[in-house]
């Protein structure tokens, strides 16, 4: 199982949870202190204080959208309902900027 260190007010959270909706993964969401000098669970865990920080099924630990989102789409195709998941975010979710154009 995936696990996913976030926060719903991290945009580059949002677009990990958002990706793994798209492909249909399920991960287990663990939440974070705001301040990463506070972030003691997730560092002794990963190593690391950045989010989002993923740990993949074979204990890899990636950080950040530019390591996370490539290996997703590695792994992952896009389920059939991807586009009308995508849409749905787009009018729910208008605020977050990976969800504009």
């Amino acid at each position: 199982m995936l696990e996913l260190w976030q926060a719903e007010w991290c945009p580059h959270s949002h677009k990990i949870r958002q990706r793994l909706t798209e492909v249909g993964v399920d991960v287990v969401l663990h939440q974070v202190p705001a301040d990463p000098e506070e972030r003691h669970e997730l560092e002794s865990v990963t190593g690391r204080r950045e989010i989002p920080t993923m740990r993949t099924d074979d204990g890899e630990v990636l950080s950040g959208e530019e390591e996370i989102l490539p290996w997703i789409a590695g792994r992952f195709a896009d389920r059939p309902d991807a586009g009308r998941h995508r849409a749905k975010a787009k009018l729910e979710v208008p605020d977050f900027a990976e969800l504009q154009g």
